[in-house]
């Protein structure tokens, strides 16, 4: 029979859980609510039927992004069942919907070049790439803080590019916290490095269209319309973007923190095990350098994204290198998240819900130019309090039915705009590794995100508007 602590510990469990689900259960009623109440008002407007239901599910799905009376996932999930249940059958509205319309985002571009992204990750950290990629980077950048801080954090935005930006930071966090610790967690170039590398990981992932989920979110609401982003395209605007976000902030910590007095002992940062087959390691090695080569040469051959992310899914499969308890450890809700987002754009448009907002919008007194710009400030202000994804997935859609060239700049510059948000620990994962060590408090990265909320949205306006003048 069980002992009185087991029995003790099971009641602590079932209150918990009962608390949870109190507390989510309530979330979810309040935000359906407000959702109901809002809906009501704006059908007063005189719009169909059609584009209430989905200006409903809009507000609902923000609410509880917001709230996070379900986990981000899961509200991917419930947009698509939602709009399933009003426009596959003509039992609500006449105007009926196929349902491959919203159940196809399942199986989009986007979802397979994620998915060959995540492989790719998955194999670069159990073969221990990603340990030998930061001792490179100390080897090369030496023992001068400036310089070391400089080299992890592009080490960091590169690695980022390919591998997951939650994956990067967990790797380089954890690198470096013996370092942390030898000069002290109040020293401020231990909060510098702790602060540094989790907005490199995010800012980085501006890079390629795989670094982060909003670059692939604006790729396939772009391809929506009928605009095809190649990897390469992408990344003439986004790697020198990303590099261009991470060194001006470098220079902001060099300018406004002192260095003069840090000593570095490099010896005590620890190494890769080198327990893994060189079989193994070299097997990653060719994927990755096939798969990257495929998606650059795109222009070239024509094979579309998602037939060569296959390439890495097949190889590291068919090597062993990633077996199927890997496969069950990748982040499948991201790509959950990102259908359901893809869903809710593709609604916005089909019913007109995003032409009308975009028609309230221009009409504004406002030049274009700073509608745009307003556009990347509420991206970066919405990602710093829920998840940049979800704030992708909203403003996305939005910022398609712009007029004219921004119409094109829009959605992108919204990507780079959401992975910008870094003034709060729960602002990005990456953030929440490096709170989470319990060496850097709240405050600390209050620098980093009012630099980033200020800087961000112009830098993304002004690259994209001119990557876009240049292509259109």
């Amino acid at each position: 029979m069980f002992d009185a602590d087991s029995r003790s510990g099971a009641r602590i469990l079932y209150r918990k859980l009962k608390l949870n689900w109190v507390f989510s259960t309530s979330t979810f009623i309040g935000n359906f609510l407000i959702a109901l109440l809002v809906t009501y008002f704006f059908s007063k407007i005189g719009y169909d039927p059609p584009v209430n239901f989905v200006f409903f599910i809009s507000i609902l799905a923000i609410g509880l992004w917001i709230s996070e009376a379900l986990p981000p996932f899961a509200v991917g999930i419930f947009i698509i069942a939602t709009l399933l249940l009003g426009f596959s059958t003509d039992f609500f509205f006449d105007k009926t919907m196929p349902a491959e319309l919203y159940i196809s985002t399942w199986t989009s571009n986007v979802i397979w070049l994620l998915l060959g992204g995540f492989f790719l990750a998955k194999a670069m950290s159990l073969v221990e790439l990603d340990q030998q990629l930061f001792q490179f980077t100390v080897k090369k950048f030496g023992q001068k803080p400036e310089g070391l801080l400089l080299g992890l954090m592009m080490t960091t935005a590169i690695a980022s590019m390919i591998m997951s930006n939650t994956a990067t930071t967990a790797m380089m966090i954890s690198s470096i916290i013996p370092l942390v610790r030898l000069i002290g967690k109040n020293a401020p170039y231990g909060k510098a490095l702790l602060t540094a590398i989790p907005a490199s990981a995010s800012v980085g992932g501006i890079g390629t269209i795989i670094g982060s989920t909003p670059n692939a979110i604006a790729v396939g609401a772009l391809q929506e319309k009928g605009i095809s982003i190649t990897f390469v395209d992408w990344m003439v605007v986004g790697f020198p973007t990303g590099l261009l976000l991470v060194w001006l902030f470098w220079k902001f910590l060099c300018k406004t923190q002192d260095f003069s007095d840090v000593k570095l002992d490099l010896s005590l940062l620890p190494k890769a095990t080198g327990n893994v087959s060189r079989f193994e390691k070299n097997a990653v090695i060719v994927t990755l350098f096939i798969t990257v080569l495929m998606w650059l040469t795109e222009p070239l051959h024509g094979i579309p994204v998602a037939a060569t992310s296959a390439i890495p899914i097949v190889l590291l499969t068919m090597t062993q290198v990633i077996h199927s308890e890997h496969v069950r450890s990748l982040p499948w809700d991201t790509l959950m998240l990102v259908a359901g987002g893809l869903a809710l754009g593709i609604a916005l448009v089909e019913v007109g819900l995003a032409e009308i907002v975009m028609q309230k919008i221009n009409a504004l007194p406002l030049p274009k130019v700073f509608i745009a710009i307003i556009f990347c400030l509420v991206a970066v202000l919405l990602s710093n309090v829920m998840s940049n994804t979800a704030a992708a997935s909203i403003l996305v859609p939005l910022s398609l039915a712009l007029p004219g060239i921004y119409g094109i700049a829009g959605p992108v510059m919204v990507a780079f705009s959401c992975s910008c948000s870094l003034l709060l620990p729960v602002s990005t994962p990456a953030n929440a590794i490096a709170f989470a060590t319990g060496m850097v408090e709240q405050k600390d990265f209050r620098t980093g995100g009012l630099f980033y909320i200020v800087l961000g949205p112009i830098v993304a306006f002004l690259a994209v508007m001119a990557w876009v003048l240049v292509l259109y």
